[in-house]
């Protein structure tokens, strides 16, 4: 294979929503290169891009695919990514090592909830984006409608190159107002007949001609002036303005296509070909340190690794960019992550499952490398004397939760480890050994994100696994002052153990004034501060803690026992078991022994002394409460809505999003559990949603009342 040149590399990703066809359209574009002699499909699993046995399992993309396809001289690194939102982190990585997207939409139903959240994500991280309108020859597609859709949503850079001369079932030509021809398809589609434009659609073409010619003279001042002097530009100065517009993002071309017919596609890869930045022309990635990291092939070698996948017959494989310089095979490196050296063996440009071994790659390129012995996703390579570090991508928050074991006890180091290793392929699956809730939590972006896993780890791994719903991590406070005391005596021959401790406990505000006078009955309490504890608590909230002993009731150096004894019950709240927050405490009198006192004694005196008062001070249970927002398509709203209200859940507003419906609202965590799912089958999976968690705050009373039942019930039966 030819070693391309960074000058002749193009990087792109294939995006789109569920459906819309990326797959297929990755296919048409590999036959048009040459790379396979007969399009796959997705019904019969052969693809090249969907090769995984999850995604013959279950008909749909789940992972992202690297492919390159040789076209005009030039090498296009393509990464065809799953369009289901659960897998968004592909899209995202995806989006992060490549210079320009193509955004597949589906005429039938125009923009959708997922064409709006992967547009957003490019913006975000200044990505250019080309949208090809795929599935033209299908039924009921209305051209007209669906280029408003996207103006309305994305503003006025959105500008057609082409037009239908008829969509549906008659779908073979579209005249294209850039090279000012019309092409035309016989029923196999590939290679059309060029034509000049049919006179019944060339006002419509000199028409879009003219805003195409306008908006692309808008992005160099040169071809600005040339086309107010002669109102035109050629072709190779309009691809000039569009290659420019396309850097700066102030302009995203549209395409018409039918993938499944292979019509329209080599004329869109031309397009990607002729007019698409190369990896030197657009803005340089930075490292870590803030320093531009320019794709020059003579400068110091350094490689990102984006992607790491086990492979069918192959084992793990390792994707890369190549950020500077020249990578040769054999080649030994520095992992600046890990502090170990790694030999580059074998090197390999990548189509899909098919690897096929190189003897160098240049800066800007993407490649892959089998069994590498200690790389890991995130991490970078670099040559001696070299020490960059990269870290551009962000994935979003988890969506969706559930408790993971295995169902043999006796394989919970097994499944730990094939649980970190599969964090490695996808960082969007989050796994947390919760010390708070005694739970593995596994987190991902849907339930269908969480299902894959669970298939690949029972499949491929051979590991049963159950899935449980995961305990909430609730928190305990109180709400007003109350006191208690607590006498630990025991004698069982020898030395016994006796602690006596009093202490108040009341709720703890930012700001408050120090402890001074309690009343409890006919009781007054006077307290003489001698020393204060204030204690960050890692679930958030404080414990502050004053000795108010005088005397000499308690020796000073059983505090900190006292102090155990209270962090004992903080951490394992007396109503639930939950942590418990925003307490003071004041340590006032106390009786010891001087044989039988020790630290035990006092820790438990104080741990029971704590959970009285604590009972006693009108606790609460919280429960944290999370900020979502729920996009969705209008005639939806109704429904999404009813729901969200069954939830608990506060509407904080709603409007409107791009042509879509946009909800706000404050929802408890324990609510959202199965939220993913049921917002999928509310809204035929044409919706998303993001959460973030807001606050903690007080459940309802017959929630709290059913909570402290099932926690009694729950102690009961371990006694």
């Amino acid at each position: 294979m030819k070693v391309y040149k960074t000058n002749e590399i193009k990087n792109i990703s294939l995006l789109g929503s569920k459906g819309s066809g990326k797959t297929t359209l990755a296919e048409a574009m590999l036959y048009e290169c040459g790379v396979i002699n007969r399009c796959g499909t997705v019904e019969n699993g052969n693809t090249v891009c969907d090769y995984f046995p999850v995604e013959k399992e279950y008909g749909y993309s789940v992972f992202s695919t690297v492919f390159y396809a040789e076209f005009n001289n030039k090498k296009l690194n393509v990464i065809d990514c799953p369009g289901m939102d659960d897998f968004v982190g592909n899209a995202i990585t995806a989006l992060n090592v490549t210079d320009c997207g193509v955004i597949v939409v589906n005429s039938q139903y125009g923009v959708e909830v997922g064409t709006q959240n992967i547009y957003r994500t490019a913006s975000k991280i200044n990505k250019p984006i080309i949208f090809a309108l795929n599935k033209m020859d299908a039924e009921n597609v209305d051209y007209d409608n669906v280029v408003n859709q996207l103006k309305e949503a994305f503003g006025n850079k959105v500008i057609p190159i082409q037009f239908p001369t008829q969509t549906g079932a008659g779908f073979n030509s579209v005249v294209d107002v850039l090279i000012m021809k019309q092409l035309t398809w016989g029923p196999q589609g590939g290679a059309p007949t060029v034509s000049d434009i049919a006179p019944e659609y060339l006002d419509k073409a000199q028409e879009m001609n003219q805003a195409l010619v306008e908006m692309a003279a808008e992005n160099d001042e040169t071809l600005m002036d040339k086309f107010f002097e002669q109102g035109a530009l050629t072709e190779d100065e309009m691809r000039e303005g569009i290659r420019k517009g396309l850097i700066d993002r102030s302009i995203c071309p549209v395409f018409c296509v039918s993938a499944l017919k292979d019509m329209g596609v080599r004329r869109m890869m031309e397009f990607l070909g002729n007019v698409v930045p190369f990896v030197n022309e657009v803005p340089a990635p930075k490292n870590t340190a803030g320093e531009e990291v320019k794709p020059d092939a003579n400068g110091p070698l350094s490689l990102y690794f984006f992607k790491t996948t086990v492979e069918p017959h192959i084992g793990e494989v390792s994707y890369f960019k190549v950020m500077s310089g020249t990578l040769h095979a054999g080649q030994d490196l520095n992992n600046q992550n890990r502090g170990s050296k790694e030999r580059m063996a074998q090197i390999s440009a990548v189509c899909g499952q098919i690897k096929t071994p190189v003897n160098e790659i240049e800066a800007g390129d993407i490649g892959a490398a089998v069994k590498l012995k200690d790389v890991r996703t995130g991490n970078t390579l670099n040559d001696k004397g070299v020490d960059w570090t990269f870290d551009f991508i962000k994935y979003p928050a988890p969506k969706y939760q559930r408790a993971i074991r295995p169902e043999n006890e006796s394989e919970i180091e097994k499944l730990g480890a094939i649980l970190n290793r599969m964090h490695e392929e996808d960082p969007t699956w989050v796994i947390e050994q919760s010390k708070e809730l005694k739970q593995t939590i596994v987190s991902g972006q849907g339930e269908f994100h969480l299902r894959t896993l669970k298939w690949r780890i029972e499949n491929n791994e051979k590991l049963k696994i159950v899935y449980e719903e995961p305990k909430i991590p609730y928190r305990e406070t109180i709400t007003k002052a109350a006191r208690a005391d607590y006498r630990h005596k025991k004698q069982s021959g020898g030395s016994g153990q006796f602690g006596e401790v009093h202490l108040i406990v009341e709720p703890y505000k930012e700001g408050m004034p120090e402890p001074d006078t309690y009343k409890f009955g006919n009781q007054e309490f006077k307290m003489n501060v001698r020393d204060k504890q204030e204690i960050p608590l890692e679930w958030g909230g404080k414990l502050i803690i004053y000795n108010c002993i005088v005397g000499g009731a308690i020796d000073a150096r059983f505090i900190p026992a006292i102090v155990k004894g209270i962090m004992d019950r903080m951490t394992e709240g007396p109503l639930t078991g939950s942590y418990a927050r925003d307490v003071r405490v004041c340590i006032y009198d106390g009786k010891m022994h001087p044989v039988d006192s020790n630290e035990i004694s006092f820790r438990l005196a104080a741990r029971h002394a704590f959970s009285d008062a604590f009972k006693n001070a009108n606790p609460k249970v919280l429960e944290p409460i999370y900020d979502v927002e729920v996009l969705m398509p209008s005639e939806c709203m109704g429904d999404v809505m009813s729901d969200l209200q069954g939830r608990r859940a506060i509407i904080m507003g709603m409007e409107e999003a791009s042509g879509l419906q946009k909800i706000n609202a404050k929802v408890p965590l324990k609510e959202m559990s199965s939220y993913s799912t049921a917002l999928s089958s509310i809204t035929g999976g044409r919706a998303s949603f993001t959460m973030k968690f807001a606050s903690y705050e007080l459940v309802p009373g017959d929630v709290q009342t059913k909570l402290l039942q099932e926690y009694e019930a729950s102690k009961a039966e371990e006694e």
